[in-house]
């Protein structure tokens, strides 16, 4: 019984896993701070305030509705993501485009049958299993 769950621990799914959420901790944490440090005071210098909106808040028949604590937490959600797409998301897209080599398509037909995409040089449709004649291929 302990084998197989030091067999399950010790695959590498798992330790991939747990070693993307511990760096996707420290991650999060890097990004709060450069947000709460620097991009919700400039919202709260575009739009004239402190940069914190705790203090906002009203009230109907007794009962206050702090929605400033709200705007808070909406401000850092929305500048947390744009920081991560336009810091992380972005820059690596690019990069794995510009990299890592494309796969090059492999030429296709319709079959005769049901008329779906099928490779060249196929001899039965995976769709309908009919058998179809490989397309001979001239060189020039």
């Amino acid at each position: 019984m302990l084998k197989g769950f030091r067999d399950f621990m010790m695959r590498g799914n798992v330790i991939d896993m747990a070693v993307g959420v511990v760096i996707g901790s420290a991650f999060t944490a890097v990004v709060t701070g450069f947000v709460a440090a620097f991009l919700t005071p400039l919202v709260g210098v575009v739009v004239g305030a402190a940069g914190d909106f705790r203090a906002y808040s009203f009230t109907v028949a007794g009962v206050t509705f702090p929605y400033g604590q709200f705007l808070n937490v909406l401000i850092a959600f929305l500048l947390t993501a744009a920081v991560l797409y336009f810091c992380v998301v972005l820059p690596v897209t690019k990069a794995t485009a510009r990299y890592l080599p494309k796969k090059p398509k492999a030429a296709k037909r319709p079959c005769p049958e049901c008329l779906s995409d099928i490779p060249e040089a196929a001899r039965r449709c995976a769709h309908c299993t009919a058998h179809v004649e490989p397309l001979v291929v001239t060189s020039l």
